[in-house]
């Protein structure tokens, strides 16, 4: 018979063993995907590209099937080739967070440092575009996509708090959703989101999608003629949402589309997949919390994720949207 010391060692061990066959269970179920019809067929490998990066953010398709992202920490833009090489693609970026691409070549960001909306490449082109909305100047501007008529529709996620400085002489602007008409006009569109992040445009461009950090829902707004957008509405519901100090937490962030109109969406469960009516579809669980994603490769049928430092991506039955670099 164990004496009680045996048994409680045995009890350990056995605990021990169950943690460990856990995680592995859990790394095992993160490497591949579950079957999304259409999306992606079950057991396709997550392909990890590397990681050790200083934040991931931002990743935009080139017309070539590149993929650039940014390294927002380290003040950089990485590119990914099309055969998984990686190398920088441009330096002091002014802390550029979120990617996109015009129709002329012209690479715009939104930036953190000195919190600003422009255009960041070619060198002849760069551009300061807005940094303040009404003398208020942008907390954190987060993410941005351009329409087809080059109008620029950007969140601000609002200004970390900072409680080793003393408050600002000028208080920034508080978290909202913006838009810079092709004349350059800067107007407000959406200011009751308690914490914009990732946006989107729907394929038809009709419908601007929000991801809401601090909420359980992703947002749409129906979008007229004029690029001005109609009432908030739920699209659609994220699972894993949790309750925090600031509220309900779903872990929000990037957003993409697909061909079909589907909603991909960075959350804290993996990638959220919808339908274009807001239906869900299933969830890819990744190795770490996605950040955010986008298609590329020739013909867009990679689906690259970005998070916590590391870069995947996955071999889709999808190709994304062909009429923005995202």
């Amino acid at each position: 018979m164990l004496r009680p010391s045996s048994s409680a060692a045995l009890g350990v061990f056995i605990s021990s063993f169950l943690f460990i066959g856990s995680v592995l269970a859990q790394e095992q179920t993160a490497t591949v995907t579950p079957a999304i019809a259409g999306v992606v067929a079950a057991g396709t490998r997550i392909e990890l590209i590397k990681e050790g990066f200083s934040g991931t953010e931002g990743p935009i398709a080139l017309p070539d099937g590149s993929l650039l992202f940014t390294e927002n920490q380290a003040n950089r833009v990485i590119k990914i080739a099309v055969d998984g090489t990686v190398s920088t693609f441009l330096d002091d970026t002014n802390g550029v967070n979120s990617l996109a691409l015009s129709d002329g070549g012209e690479l715009y960001a939104v930036q953190t440092l000195k919190p600003r909306v422009g255009i960041v490449f070619p060198a002849d082109k760069v551009k300061m575009l807005a940094d303040n909305f009404e003398g208020a100047p942008f907390g954190r501007p987060n993410d941005l996509v351009i329409d087809k008529q080059g109008g620029i529709y950007f969140t601000d996620s609002g200004a970390p708090p900072k409680p080793d400085q003393p408050p600002p002489a000028v208080l920034p602007a508080r978290p909202a959703v913006y838009r810079i008409t092709p004349g350059g006009n800067l107007a407000r569109i959406a200011s009751d989101i308690e914490r914009p992040n990732g946006i989107q445009l729907s394929p038809d461009e009709k419908v601007l999608y929000v991801a809401n950090t601090n909420g359980e829902y992703v947002l749409a707004y129906d979008i007229g003629k004029d690029g001005t957008i109609g009432p908030r509405r739920n699209f659609a519901k994220l699972e894993g949402s949790r309750k925090t100090d600031a509220g309900i937490s779903s872990g929000a962030d990037g957003l993409a589309v697909d061909a079909k109109g589907r909603l991909y969406v960075a959350s804290s469960l993996g990638i959220q997949v919808f339908s274009s009516q807001g239906e869900a579809l299933g969830i890819i669980a990744l190795p770490k919390q996605p950040q955010n994603l986008a298609f590329a490769g020739i013909g867009k049928q990679l689906l690259y994720v970005v998070g916590r430092g590391a870069a995947y991506r996955i071999a889709a039955l999808t190709a994304g949207f062909s009429g923005r670099a995202k």
